[in-house]
């Protein structure tokens, strides 16, 4: 479900704003001519001060302005309510100026896919290896503080990714793996390897990681399929 106007049609290379503020760090990035430009920085409280000083930076790294974009990624959440609502506004007025389309996308979706691009990468020790060419589990997790956790579990095959459990805000003793994923070798991905109980035993390999707009651009295909 898109929110906002629909998105320009007719673009090979639709260039892309992508916007990430569900977590303690505010993340933009816009994709154009084959190549990402992105920003990171404090976020949170801070978002709402920062947020559109951001996408004019990136924007003038890439050498656009505003009306060369052609539609905006966003991280639905879950996540921090501040950084949701400043994303959320933040989009929609520039969408709205612009005329574009608006494509919401799972923060831990998002999270997911940076997890699966910094294995891809070889930038984590634990090495579940092959895994990497098959199927891909992974189980994304935030703090939602107050003592509970927001979870997802996604499965990365044939180049798509496929929602296992849905995004659940739950206490860490409710937190539990898919049944079909015993004995299979799972990545967790997240920033709360403290807050979450042994799973049942589950030999979980940790990658940590924020969700980012970089990674917003790479789900952006498969969204607008959608």
């Amino acid at each position: 479900r898109r929110v906002g106007r629909q998105a320009r049609t007719g673009q090979t290379h639709m260039n892309r704003l992508a916007i990430e503020t569900s977590t303690e760090q505010l993340s933009v990035a816009v994709s154009a001519r084959g190549q990402v430009w992105a920003h990171q920085g404090p976020g949170g409280a801070q978002a709402s001060a920062g947020l559109l000083a951001a996408v004019h930076q990136v924007l003038a790294q890439a050498d656009l302005a505003l009306n060369d974009i052609g539609v905006i990624a966003m991280g639905r959440g879950p996540g921090s309510f501040t950084g949701l609502r400043t994303a959320c506004s933040v989009s929609q007025g520039l969408a709205f100026g612009l005329g574009v389309g608006i494509l919401p996308i799972d923060t831990l979706l998002a999270l997911a896919e940076e997890g699966r691009d910094i294995c891809a990468a070889g930038g984590s020790e634990a090495k579940p290896g092959s895994a990497m060419a098959g199927t891909v589990r992974f189980y994304a997790v935030i703090d939602a503080r107050m003592g509970q956790l927001y979870t997802a579990a996604y499965e990365h095959r044939a180049g798509l990714w496929h929602t296992v459990q849905a995004p659940a805000v739950q206490s860490p003793a409710d937190c539990a793996l898919p049944l079909a994923w015993s004995g299979q070798p799972v990545w967790a991905v997240g920033l709360a390897q403290g807050l979450l109980p042994d799973l049942g035993g589950a030999a979980l390999t940790w990658v940590p990681a924020h969700p980012t707009a970089s990674a917003l651009l790479r789900l952006a295909d498969q969204a607008q399929a959608h």
